[in-house]
Protein backbone atom coordinates (compact mmCIF):
# COMPACT_ATOMS: atom_id res chain seq x y z
CA UNK A 1 0.00 0.00 0.00
CA UNK A 2 1.81 3.41 -1.01
CA UNK A 3 -0.06 6.16 0.99
CA UNK A 4 1.06 10.44 0.53
CA UNK A 5 2.34 11.69 3.24
CA UNK A 6 0.30 14.10 4.76
CA UNK A 7 3.20 17.12 4.95
CA UNK A 8 4.83 17.12 1.79
CA UNK A 9 2.94 14.58 -0.58
CA UNK A 10 5.56 12.09 -0.96
CA UNK A 11 4.76 8.09 -0.83
CA UNK A 12 5.40 6.70 1.80
CA UNK A 13 6.79 3.40 2.75
CA UNK A 14 4.40 0.57 1.61
CA UNK A 15 3.20 -1.03 4.75
CA UNK A 16 4.19 2.04 6.99
CA UNK A 17 1.43 3.11 9.60
CA UNK A 18 -0.62 6.30 9.13
CA UNK A 19 1.67 7.18 5.93
CA UNK A 20 4.78 7.66 8.28
CA UNK A 21 7.39 6.51 6.25
CA UNK A 22 8.93 3.27 8.10
CA UNK A 23 12.37 5.09 8.77
CA UNK A 24 10.89 7.45 11.53
CA UNK A 25 8.75 4.68 13.38
CA UNK A 26 9.92 4.83 17.11
CA UNK A 27 11.87 1.85 17.08
CA UNK A 28 13.91 2.44 14.19
CA UNK A 29 13.95 6.16 14.00
CA UNK A 30 13.87 9.12 16.32
CA UNK A 31 10.84 9.76 18.31
CA UNK A 32 11.09 13.56 18.17
CA UNK A 33 10.49 13.56 14.52
CA UNK A 34 7.40 10.82 15.08
CA UNK A 35 5.89 13.09 17.03
CA UNK A 36 6.80 16.31 14.71
CA UNK A 37 4.86 14.59 12.43
CA UNK A 38 1.89 13.31 14.60
CA UNK A 39 1.53 16.68 15.45
CA UNK A 40 1.88 18.33 12.12
CA UNK A 41 -1.06 15.56 11.05
CA UNK A 42 -2.77 16.46 13.69
CA UNK A 43 -2.91 20.28 12.96
CA UNK A 44 -3.85 19.56 9.04
CA UNK A 45 -6.31 17.08 10.34
CA UNK A 46 -7.91 20.33 12.78
CA UNK A 47 -8.02 22.81 9.62
CA UNK A 48 -9.23 20.45 7.38
CA UNK A 49 -11.83 19.60 9.86
CA UNK A 50 -12.47 23.50 10.89
CA UNK A 51 -12.63 24.01 6.55
CA UNK A 52 -15.59 20.80 6.58
CA UNK A 53 -17.14 22.39 9.33
CA UNK A 54 -17.55 26.02 7.84
CA UNK A 55 -18.41 24.69 4.34
CA UNK A 56 -21.43 22.38 6.06
CA UNK A 57 -22.10 25.95 8.00
CA UNK A 58 -22.31 27.39 4.56
CA UNK A 59 -24.67 25.08 2.75
CA UNK A 60 -27.09 24.87 5.94
CA UNK A 61 -27.48 28.69 6.51
CA UNK A 62 -26.42 28.48 9.99
CA UNK A 63 -24.28 29.75 12.83
CA UNK A 64 -21.49 27.46 14.27
CA UNK A 65 -23.61 26.38 17.33
CA UNK A 66 -26.26 25.54 15.94
CA UNK A 67 -24.58 22.97 13.62
CA UNK A 68 -22.31 21.66 16.93
CA UNK A 69 -25.83 21.26 18.64
CA UNK A 70 -27.43 19.46 15.21
CA UNK A 71 -23.52 17.51 15.24
CA UNK A 72 -24.24 16.48 19.30
CA UNK A 73 -27.87 15.34 18.85
CA UNK A 74 -26.70 13.52 15.44
CA UNK A 75 -24.27 11.54 17.65
CA UNK A 76 -26.21 10.94 20.74
CA UNK A 77 -29.44 9.82 18.43
CA UNK A 78 -26.74 7.08 16.66
CA UNK A 79 -26.02 5.97 20.14
CA UNK A 80 -30.22 6.00 21.47
CA UNK A 81 -29.56 8.68 23.47
CA UNK A 82 -31.65 11.54 24.50
CA UNK A 83 -30.28 15.06 24.48
CA UNK A 84 -31.96 18.00 26.73
CA UNK A 85 -31.19 21.63 26.59
CA UNK A 86 -29.17 21.60 29.72
CA UNK A 87 -26.49 19.27 27.97
CA UNK A 88 -26.26 21.19 24.91
CA UNK A 89 -25.65 24.06 26.88
CA UNK A 90 -22.86 22.38 28.67
CA UNK A 91 -21.92 21.03 25.35
CA UNK A 92 -21.58 24.04 23.50
CA UNK A 93 -20.32 25.98 26.94
CA UNK A 94 -23.23 28.51 26.21
CA UNK A 95 -25.76 29.80 29.08
CA UNK A 96 -28.89 28.13 29.14
CA UNK A 97 -30.21 31.95 27.80
CA UNK A 98 -28.34 31.12 24.81
CA UNK A 99 -29.07 27.78 24.27
CA UNK A 100 -32.92 28.95 24.52
CA UNK A 101 -31.96 31.06 21.74
CA UNK A 102 -30.46 28.60 19.99
CA UNK A 103 -32.97 26.09 20.00
CA UNK A 104 -36.32 28.59 19.20
CA UNK A 105 -33.91 29.49 15.97
CA UNK A 106 -33.13 25.90 15.13
CA UNK A 107 -37.31 25.10 16.05
CA UNK A 108 -37.93 27.21 13.83
CA UNK A 109 -35.88 26.54 10.93
CA UNK A 110 -37.43 23.22 11.33
CA UNK A 111 -34.25 21.63 12.09
CA UNK A 112 -35.29 20.38 15.65
CA UNK A 113 -38.25 19.73 18.13
CA UNK A 114 -38.42 20.31 21.78
CA UNK A 115 -40.44 16.91 23.58
CA UNK A 116 -41.35 15.47 26.56
CA UNK A 117 -39.00 13.41 28.23
CA UNK A 118 -40.00 10.07 28.21
CA UNK A 119 -39.37 9.93 32.17
CA UNK A 120 -39.13 12.89 33.95
CA UNK A 121 -42.83 15.11 33.33
CA UNK A 122 -40.95 18.01 34.36
CA UNK A 123 -37.89 18.26 31.43
CA UNK A 124 -38.17 18.58 27.78
CA UNK A 125 -35.47 16.72 25.31
CA UNK A 126 -34.45 17.80 22.15
CA UNK A 127 -34.53 15.91 18.92
CA UNK A 128 -33.72 16.16 15.02
CA UNK A 129 -36.65 16.51 12.72
CA UNK A 130 -36.36 14.08 9.80
CA UNK A 131 -36.09 16.64 7.47
CA UNK A 132 -33.32 18.26 9.62
CA UNK A 133 -31.34 14.62 9.71
CA UNK A 134 -32.08 14.23 6.08
CA UNK A 135 -30.18 17.63 5.27
CA UNK A 136 -27.38 16.86 7.62
CA UNK A 137 -26.81 13.58 6.07
CA UNK A 138 -27.25 14.23 2.54
CA UNK A 139 -24.45 17.20 3.26
CA UNK A 140 -22.32 14.55 5.19
CA UNK A 141 -22.47 11.52 3.85
CA UNK A 142 -20.21 12.74 1.14
CA UNK A 143 -17.72 13.17 3.03
CA UNK A 144 -17.62 10.25 5.34
CA UNK A 145 -17.75 7.88 2.35
CA UNK A 146 -14.87 9.58 1.34
CA UNK A 147 -13.46 9.16 5.00
CA UNK A 148 -14.19 5.37 4.69
CA UNK A 149 -12.61 4.68 1.17
CA UNK A 150 -9.69 6.93 1.85
CA UNK A 151 -9.35 4.32 5.55
CA UNK A 152 -10.34 0.82 3.45
CA UNK A 153 -7.32 -0.90 3.42
CA UNK A 154 -5.92 0.31 6.29
CA UNK A 155 -5.69 -2.98 8.61
CA UNK A 156 -8.07 -2.91 11.92
CA UNK A 157 -5.37 -3.07 14.47
CA UNK A 158 -3.79 0.42 12.86
CA UNK A 159 -7.15 1.76 12.78
CA UNK A 160 -8.01 1.16 16.48
CA UNK A 161 -4.41 2.51 17.09
CA UNK A 162 -5.17 5.11 15.23
CA UNK A 163 -8.99 5.91 17.20
CA UNK A 164 -6.52 5.77 20.62
CA UNK A 165 -4.61 8.19 19.46
CA UNK A 166 -7.53 10.61 18.35
CA UNK A 167 -9.27 10.16 21.44
CA UNK A 168 -6.35 11.00 23.76
CA UNK A 169 -5.79 14.36 21.67
CA UNK A 170 -9.23 15.25 22.02
CA UNK A 171 -8.82 14.40 25.72
CA UNK A 172 -6.07 17.90 26.04
CA UNK A 173 -7.40 19.61 23.39
CA UNK A 174 -11.14 19.69 24.75
CA UNK A 175 -10.68 18.42 28.60
CA UNK A 176 -14.47 19.52 29.81
CA UNK A 177 -14.94 19.41 33.03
Amino acid sequence: MTVESASNGAPAAAGAPFGLSESTGREDGDPEAVMSELLRAVREFGGAHERFAGALKHEMTMNANDLMALRLLTGREQLGQRVTPHEIAHHLRVSTASTTKLLDRLVESGHVRRVPHPSDRRARVVELTAAARAEFWALFAVRMDGVRAALADVPAAELTAAAAVMRRVSAVLDPGD
